[in-house]
């Protein structure tokens, strides 16, 4: 549960900003996509080591 501390004067839309800029830093929508589907962990891992391939080969000369 997110808290977003309001403080006196403080207009409604400040708060709402406040409150969605830490509903996306806290990842709930994100690991709710997430669990939508099933990834066997075979798959899991094969995307990994492709993920980690492809970053050494972009950034691997730098």
């Amino acid at each position: 549960m997110l808290i977003i501390d309001v403080k006196d004067g403080e207009s409604i839309d400040r708060a709402l900003k406040k409150y969605k800029r830490k509903f996306d830093r806290s990842g709930v929508l994100k690991e709710i996509r997430r669990r939508k589907h099933f990834t066997k962990p075979s798959v899991k891992r094969r995307n990994e080591v492709l993920k980690a391939a492809y970053k050494q080969k972009k950034f691997g000369d730098q």
